[in-house]
């Protein structure tokens, strides 16, 4: 090639961007909304998907008399399940809008089959589109970070690339959790070091409307927290301790009587039920 041959540059176009009347929201505790502390219900949540719900009621205005949103997300959840039940159940709402996030709980576990998680991932999209609907998915955050996740890494971005070669091959939308950069800061992450806090909720929400092809509000969704202030090894030490006592420890325990955290809980919002801005 000659050294002087120039090609012009081609900025990035998004997804022309739509209007959805009846959007469901499927997944585990990070669609559930942990840990994005709902005022108004007792150890409820909010979450990005009811963040994302009430944007685009509003985007809807007074075209449509009326936006219905469903969040069937539990946490715990598996793959299968909500590949499996949950997709059944979100058909049956005939949405035109469904927002598919699993797999995080399958990639924990060492001996996951990442291949097989994406074909199922894959078939559940394709049921999704079939129907008519749109598809929204979400690539995991990337756990560099973490002290014990990090050795899931692998795992994470093989199923990442899954996500996005779904996406162009069924024309659905994507969250780049990845791509977040603001999400590798423990201050956007609960005490808990495994969901986010309301303010990581609310950046994740303004990714996922400008992965549906609209402006955001807010610009800052990528930018970096001001400096922290550093901490000494004994404080970190003393930290990590408390976090493997009060929540390491419980999730050890429950793998190993095969329970989960979400055995007693129901979906927050089972029905399609008429939501303003």
């Amino acid at each position: 090639m000659n050294d002087e041959t120039h090609f012009p540059e081609r900025p990035f176009r998004g997804p022309e961007p739509r209007t959805f009347t009846r959007y469901v929201a499927i997944g585990d505790s990070f669609t559930e909304g942990m840990a994005d502390a709902d005022p108004g219900r007792t150890n409820g949540y909010v979450g990005w998907a009811d963040r994302l719900a009430g944007h685009l009621a509003g985007i809807c205005g007074q075209d449509t008399p009326t936006f219905g949103y469903a969040n069937l997300a539990v946490r715990g959840r598996l793959l299968a399940d909500i590949a499996g039940p949950q997709v059944e159940h979100a058909l049956a709402l005939a949405p035109d809008l469904v927002s598919i996030v699993g797999g995080g709980n399958d990639i924990l576990r060492p001996r996951a089959d990442i291949d097989a998680l994406g074909a199922r991932l894959e078939d559940a999209v394709a049921k999704l589109r079939s129907s008519g609907a749109d598809v929204l998915l979400a690539t995991p955050s990337d756990p560099r970070e973490a002290p014990l996740l990090k050795a899931s890494r692998g795992r994470a971005a093989t199923y990442t690339a899954h996500i996005w070669s779904i996406a162009r091959r069924h024309d659905a939308y994507v969250i780049d959790l990845w791509g977040m950069d603001a999400l590798r800061d423990w201050r956007m992450w609960a005490p808990d070091r495994i969901h986010l806090t309301s303010e990581g909720h609310r950046r994740v929400t303004m990714n996922a409307l400008a992965a549906l092809g609209y402006s955001t509000p807010d610009t800052d969704r990528a930018e970096p927290l001001p400096p922290a202030t550093p901490i000494s090894r004994a404080d970190a030490a003393r930290a990590n301790a408390k976090w493997a006592r009060e929540y390491l420890l419980p999730w050890v325990q429950r793998r190993l009587h095969g329970q989960s955290s979400g055995d007693a809980i129901s979906a927050k919002r089972p029905a399609l039920t008429p939501l303003e801005s």
